[in-house]
């Protein structure tokens, strides 16, 4: 499953640096991509969200944390 999430999220943001992890069926995405620039946490959250949107609606992904930064944002972080 983290292989698809990624994937999915892969069609979405080329370029970024992209991890998924999951703990008791929980998952976390990590998205650091330039493009986050500008947005808010609400746009940021929906463009990651965009692309799961099949396997939400589906069924097959229902827990979901979303972080989602630019390059800089996500070193001063790190």
């Amino acid at each position: 499953m983290i292989a698809e999430i990624q994937a999915c999220v892969r069609e979405a943001f080329a370029d970024a640096r992209i991890e998924v992890t999951e703990q008791g069926g929980h998952y976390t995405i990590l998205v650091v991509d330039p493009m986050m620039q500008g947005l808010s946490p609400v746009k940021r959250q929906q463009a990651v969200y965009a692309p799961l949107s099949e396997m939400i609606s589906d069924g097959r992904l229902h827990a979901v944390n979303i972080r989602a930064h630019t390059p800089e944002e996500y070193a001063a972080q790190n």
